[in-house]
């Protein structure tokens, strides 16, 4: 299996849905899923460590979960076929099948691995420009630096 990293999620414009990135640890190539509007908030939520005052569906599931298995999980995201993915939340022995944003919300609120086979990544992979991602990162640490006095005329 490819252990796989949430990258972002990455809006093309407003009238299409999003696209969930996943890009494989140690890797180049990136698993594009495009997913609802709800599970992009979800996962984007989560991510950044949002505690919705009243716990969401994802929130409840990763809780239950939680509550009835000690043992760690892992989200996989087995097939895509005709451009619709399937993925599979794993518990121990214990698999339930899901929509990859499902199983992505659910992980990255439990700390889980998320992965592929690597004929999925084969098949659908696309590959990703380092550079840009660079930039980006670049960028986002500039944001997190700077301030409104910065801009400020003297």
């Amino acid at each position: 299996m490819i252990g796989l990293d949430v990258l972002g999620i990455r809006l093309i414009s407003p009238d299409e849905p999003p696209v969930l990135l996943l890009q494989e640890q140690g890797g180049t190539r990136c698993l594009p899923i495009w997913i609802g509007h709800m599970e992009a908030a979800a996962i984007a939520g989560a991510l950044e460590g949002e505690v919705p005052q009243r716990p969401m569906t994802h929130d409840l599931l990763a809780e239950v979960i939680a509550l009835l298995s000690d043992q760690p999980g892992t989200a996989t995201i087995t097939d895509m076929a005709e451009g619709v993915y399937d993925a599979v939340i794993e518990v121990g022995e214990r698999k339930v099948a899901a929509r990859p944003s499902d199983c992505v919300a659910v992980a990255v609120r439990l700390g889980w691995p998320i992965q592929c086979p690597p004929g999925l990544m084969d098949q659908v992979g696309v590959e990703v420009d380092a550079t840009e991602t660079d930039e980006v990162e670049a960028f986002r640490a500039f944001l997190d630096t700077v301030n409104a006095e910065d801009f400020e005329d003297e």
